[in-house]
This record gives structure tokens, sequence and C-alpha cells, in this order.
């Protein structure tokens, strides 16, 4: 590399970057959007005098994706990733599948080929991890929120790990078994494991060792060099050194040296970042997006729409609550640093890849221009969709969390029957798949030897072969349906324990609806690669559309049930709550009125599957005392359900948004831990300001 080109590369890009920085800020822009622009003006598409090196550009932006993702990894420890694991990674699949389905048509629209098709939809897919991670930055973004986004972030990211190599075969025209991606899955396991078990053993002594020196030049040296040295192994392994160098973060923090190296690394980490975004800028070629303009608009919109839609159902279905769902899904709404790798092995396509390298990078100029708005009005979008579900929605989204979190609990271990169940639903499914794939790789010799020995024409052979396979799948797909009715009873059972027989059985509708809610989400996971996997496949209208119908009107009938169950479930609330209304006031004695706040342990099995609902009473001088229940959006920023209202002597039973809190009001509440733990947060919070 020639050390003049390197330096005017250098200087040119810091200097342009600088310029549109200090005028973004000015314009209260995101600078994200200034780094891009600066890129275009220094890229070769743009017609001004200060080109820079893509290459050198290129590299040095590859080390602000390895310092950025150590940087995450120092926030988050390994015991944070276990304890979000399951969660992040059911959320990642429905957010990435549904992503990758809605691209994958959009494409197959836009009038491209099969391979193409697939092609956009892992591109569209995967979020950016820089530019949620500097948004978020910015504006300070903490808490739970924080944690489910960069858990879900770090799902999808080693998703993308499994996409690269997947589509590197694609790419280079090799296509891709079944078998080969199976090895790629175990070897993907294998070296994260074995990564960990060396790090947690090698790790923890060579940073004591360093920090033991106290000079910060050496902490930045040593951290930085294990940063690079993981980064680099895990390149050698085959797999992304983004990947390598969040788990040297991880370990970093898991030995409980986070809070020293941090502050340390994050000018480095700023500086090649910007240089990142300015790569990326350098590869828009205006004059193609300009001409593909209608491609942008609608890979914008899916990528809006899909990500939103799909994060929001994953965070839902995880336990999260809509608050919080709908916060995270509008935190994911764009795409990044993935996304370019995998579109820049697209190229090989010819024409088609060129034109995709560009679009995706205009759809992620656009959605990172978005991306601050978006999660600046989470909450008040949150809040609107929350008083905006009908009555029966309500609250069933407010017990589907303290369901979920008994689940979730480590008390609480799958039963055998679970596991035995979810064993063989997985088996059906990848049967089915090994039909497809098999349907699709030997048609063409299996219609040939129809013909040849039946004497009939190619087309009725086609179709008979196609109907052979339809019928040996016919026992999978119904097996799918009954084993997810099966699972959804088994976890729901698990949450909500029946009663021995012949006692009466009170969690009997949240238990049902409960079910049904899993068996949808099973039946989803299940069947939407199915539909995709054959379309992909077979590229066939007819054959997309039988099986898209199969799937849509099992689902509809499951939702139907649903629906249904929500509204026995709203009716058994509010019928429990009432006898627990008239036990709460029994057994306040006035002179407890002043002090006592405690979980109603003696009544809560009045109520079973909404946990222990707990009085919250007000007092003189909050700042809730005077407005109603809408006005403070309990529900809508904490998840947590106003259940009654006891006042004195007589109460209200499923007080609405029009409520109006009184003082010494008390109001009884339920949802899960962390809901519960929220609304008491929010009105001691809102009475220490008032007191103010």
């Amino acid at each position: 590399m020639d050390a003049e080109v390197f330096l005017r590369s250098l200087a040119i890009v810091l200097c342009v970057a600088a310029a549109t920085t200090v005028l973004f800020q000015r314009l209260r822009q995101p600078v994200v959007l200034g780094y891009i622009l600066a890129g275009m003006l220094v890229g070769p598409h743009v017609p001004v005098p200060l080109i820079a090196d893509r290459q050198i550009v290129h590299t040095l932006g590859e080390l602000g994706v390895v310092l950025l993702m150590f940087s995450i990894g120092l926030e988050l420890s390994l015991r944070t990733l276990a304890r979000l694991g399951g969660r992040s990674l059911l959320l990642a699949l429905i957010e990435v599948g549904l992503t990758f389905g809605l691209g994958f048509m959009g494409g197959r629209l836009a009038g491209w080929d099969g391979t193409s098709s697939l092609f956009a939809g892992a591109t569209l897919s995967i979020s950016s991890t820089t530019i949620v991670a500097k948004v978020f930055a910015e504006r300070a973004v903490t808490g739970t929120l924080r944690e489910v986004v960069f858990g879900a972030l770090i799902a999808e990211d080693l998703l993308a790990v499994l996409l690269l190599t997947c589509f590197t075969a694609i790419g280079a025209g090799a296509g891709l078994s079944a078998e080969a991606l199976g090895t790629m899955l175990m070897k993907l396991i294998g070296f994260l494991v074995g990564l960990v078990v060396i790090g947690l053993l090698v790790v923890p002594p060579i940073m004591r060792l360093v920090l033991s020196i106290d000079r910060p030049e050496t902490t930045l040296i040593g951290a930085t060099g294990l940063c690079f040295g993981v980064a680099v192994l895990a390149q050698r392994f085959g797999y992304s050194v983004a990947l390598g160098a969040f788990l040297a973060g991880a370990l970093i923090a898991e030995a409980g040296h986070a809070h020293r190296v941090a502050p340390g690394i994050e000018p480095l980490r700023d500086l090649f970042t910007a240089i990142f975004f300015v790569a990326v800028g350098m590869q828009i070629d205006p004059m193609v997006v300009v001409v593909e303009w209608r491609l942008v608009a609608l890979f914008t919109s899916i990528v809006l729409l899909g990500k939103t839609v799909g994060v929001a159902i994953g965070a839902f279905v995880t336990g999260r609550g809509v608050q919080l769902a709908v916060r995270a899904a509008m935190s994911l709404a764009q795409v990044g640093e993935f996304s370019f790798l995998l579109a820049g092995l697209a190229l090989p396509l010819g024409q088609r890849g060129r034109v995709l390298v560009s679009v995706t990078a205009a759809v992620s100029a656009l959605t990172t221009l978005l991306t601050p708005a978006m999660i600046g009005i989470s909450g008040q979008v949150a809040s609107r969709i929350d008083r905006g579900l009908p009555p029966r929605l309500q609250t069933f989204a407010s017990l589907y969390g303290s369901w979920t979190d008994r689940l979730g609990r480590g008390s609480l271990r799958p039963e055998r029957l679970a596991r035995r169940v979810a064993r063989r639903l997985a088996v059906d499914v990848l049967v089915l798949i090994t039909i497809t794939l098999a349907t699709s790789r030997w048609i063409d010799e299996s219609t040939a030897a129809i013909t040849r020995v039946l004497h009939l024409h190619a087309a009725p052979s086609h179709g008979l072969v196609v109907v052979l396979a339809l019928l040996l799948a016919t026992p999978f797909v119904l097996g799918i349906g009954r084993l997810s009715r099966r699972l959804g009873l088994a976890l729901a059972s698990e949450a909500l324990p029946p009663v021995p027989t012949g006692e009466l059985d009170l969690s009997q509708a949240p238990r049902r609806l409960l079910a049904t809610t899993f068996q949808l989400v099973a039946l989803l996971l299940s069947g939407v690669p199915l539909v995709g996997i054959g379309h992909a496949l077979f590229s066939s209208a007819t054959t997309t559309l039988v099986a898209s119908g199969v799937l849509t009107a099992t689902v509809f009938f499951v939702a139907r049930s649903l629906w249904r169950g929500a509204a026995d479930v709203d009716g058994h609330v509010r019928a429990g709550t009432e006898a627990v209304l008239a036990a709460l006031v029994r057994s306040r004695q006035p002179d407890e009125l002043a002090t006592h706040e405690a979980p109603l342990e003696a009544v809560s099995p009045l109520l079973p599957g909404l946990g222990a609902p707990v009085p919250l009473r007000l007092v003189e001088g909050s700042a809730a005392v005077g407005r109603t229940l809408g006005e403070i959006d309990l529900r809508g920023k904490t998840g947590a359900t106003v259940l009654a209202i006891r006042r004195g002597e007589a109460g209200v039973i499923a007080p609405g948004a029009t409520e109006r809190l009184l003082s010494e009001d008390e109001l009884l509440c339920a949802g899960s831990s962390d809901a519960i733990d929220a609304a008491r947060e929010l009105l001691h919070a809102a009475r220490a300001k008032s007191d103010r």
C-alpha cells in the first residue's frame, strides 16, 4: 500500500467527515447521515475532486465495526447474554424470517429471478448494530430496552454469520445442501463453545496482569490487542471479525473489568466508526438510485414494515409486553453493515448484484435517517397502540407477560412431555424440508423416469411427481398441526398447572388461551419457512398459493380461537377481580391504610395466572393524584394492568382510561414481576418529582 495514497485518503475522509459532522450537528440531524454524505462526496460516483481510495477506506471502516462490537460486548456480559439468550434468539428468528420472506417476495415482484431475490431477502433481514449503538449512545438509552435490543442484535449477528456462509456458496454458484448447512451450524456452535470456555480461562488473568500496571495506555493497548486477536481468530475459522470482537468484549465484561476498559476505547471506536459510515456512503451510486427509485422505495418499505412488525411480534411472544415490544421494534427498523457484506456477495450475479449494492446503501441511508425519529416517538406510539387495543386484548397482553415470566424462571424446568413433543415437532419440520429439497433436486429425473415407464407426456408426469410428493408430505403436515397443539398445551400446563380432578379449576380459561397462543407461534415458526423454501425452490405460483392458503386457513382458525379465548379470560378476570377486591376491602383496617403495601398472598388463588396481584397506594402529593389512568399511561409505560381500585370501603372494577385517581386510592395491579416493579418505580418517581 502506497503511504502517500493512504495519508491522502485518510486526510480527505477525515476533513470531509468533520465538515459534514459540524453541518449536521447544526441542523440537528443524525451525524451518521453526515458521514454517509461525506462518503458520497469522496466516492467515485459524485463529480467532486475529493476522491479517496475505496479499499483503504473500507479497511479502516472494518476497524470501526470491530471496535464497536467490542464496546457492545463490554456492556453485555456472558451472564446477561445467557439470560437473554433463548428470548433473543426466538425474537430474531421471527423478525429475520418475516423480513427475509418479504424481501424475497419484493425481489420477485420486481421481476428478479429466484437467486437474486434470495439475496434481496437476506440483505434486508439484518439490522444494523452500528447505527443502533450510535443512536442509543446519543440519546442515552439504557435499561431493559437496551438489553432487549442488543440481545436481538447479537442473535441477528449469529444468524448473519450463517447467512454469509450460505450465500458465499450461492453467490459462487456452488449451491448449498441441507447437509452442508447442518455441518456449518454445528461448526459455529463448536467454535462459540470452545472460544467461550478457553476465554474464561485465559482472559481474566491476562486482564488482571494488564490492569495491575495501572497505566491508561497499557490498558488501552492490552484491551485492543485482545480484541483484534480474538477477531482475527474468528476470521481464521471462517467467521465474522465482528463476532470475535464482540465475544472478546463479553469475556472482559464477564471478568468484571469492563468499567476500566470502556472509557479508553470510546474515542478510538468513534473515530473508526465514522470512517465505516463514510465507506458505506462511497458505495452509493446516485444514478443507480435515481433509476431504481421504485426498488429503493419498495425495499425501504419492506425494512420498515417487516422489521417493525417482526420485532414487535417476536418481543411480545417472548413476554416483553406491548410497550417494550413496540419500542424495540421501532429501534431495529434499519439495515447496515452485514447487509453490505451480503449484498457484496451478489456481485458475481452481474448487473443485478451491482444494483443490489447501490440500492442496499440507499435503503441504509434512508432507514438511518428515520431511525432516530422512530426511536424518539416509539414511547408515544406504544402508548397509543396499547390504548387502542380492544379490552379483551389489553387484558390478554398484560397477563401474557406474567405467564411467560413463570416459564422463564430458573425453577420452572420444561417437563419431559414438552421436550419430547418439541423434538417430534422439529423432526416433522426437518422431514418436510428434506422432502421439499429432494423433490426440487430430483424432480426432472423423476419426471423423465415416469414418462419413460408409463409412456406419459412430460406435463402429466411432472404433475404426478408433485402429487406424490404432496401425498408423502401430508402426514407430516398434519403432524405439525397436532404436535403444535400438544406443545402449546404442555407449555401452558407448566405455566398454569391444572388442579387435581374433581376440584374447581379456576385457571382453565387462562391455560386454554395460553395454549392457543403457543400453538399459533409454533405453527408460524414451522409453516412460514416451509412455504418460503418451497417457493424459492419451485418458483411455482400454484404451489405457493396452495401452501400459503393452507397455512393461512390454519392460522386463521387458531387466531379465531385465540380471540374467543381472550374474551373468556377477560370475563374470568373481571369476576375474579370482584372477589379479590372484596377480600382486600375486608382485610384492610383503618390504621393500616397509611403504611401497608404488600402482595395479596391470601387471595391471589382467586385469580390464577395473574401471579400475585399487588396493591400500590397513592399518597397525597403524588403526581398521579387528580389525573386519569389514561393520562399517567401506567400500562403503556410499564406493562402492568390495573385490575381494580380500592377507594375506602368501595372499589372500581376494571377501571377505564378516564378513571380519575384520588389520594389514598389503592391500585390493584397485575403483570410480570418486571411490570410490577416498573409500575411501582413510575409512581414513586412521579411523587418525588412533584415534591421537588
